[in-house]
């Protein structure tokens, strides 16, 4: 599943770059939306992100896709592999990669199968 976010002046620091938090949430809600419509019974939650290094800035006005691949898949977890990159020049160097693992709870928050 791909997704677009445009960098606004809110989402940057104070230096003119995009807040690292800012893309670790985007990656986060495109990566459980992905999840979230290829088991769409399950109740996700995330459990880990595999590495966070930004690769480059990210400045005001750049438009962003953020790539969700599913990557793996266990009896009660998934996950899923994402990569951002500049919507404008997607050939140019990723800007930014990693995997985001959910796991499928019920309503007190135990695990358990997915469908």
């Amino acid at each position: 599943m791909q997704t677009q976010r445009l960098v606004l002046p809110a989402d940057l620091n104070q230096f003119g770059a995009l807040f690292g938090g800012r893309l670790l949430a985007w990656v986060d809600e495109a990566s459980w939306i992905a999840a979230s419509i290829d088991f769409p019974r399950a109740r996700f939650v995330t459990i880990g992100m595999k590495e966070v290094h930004f690769r480059h800035g990210v400045r005001e006005g750049t438009i962003l896709t953020i790539e969700s691949k599913q990557a793996s898949r266990g009896r009660t977890s998934v996950t899923y592999a994402v990569t951002v990159v500049n919507a404008l020049q997607p050939q140019a160097e990723t800007l930014f990669a990693t995997e985001v693992t959910f796991v499928n709870v019920d309503e007190q928050g135990q695990k358990q199968a997915l469908d």
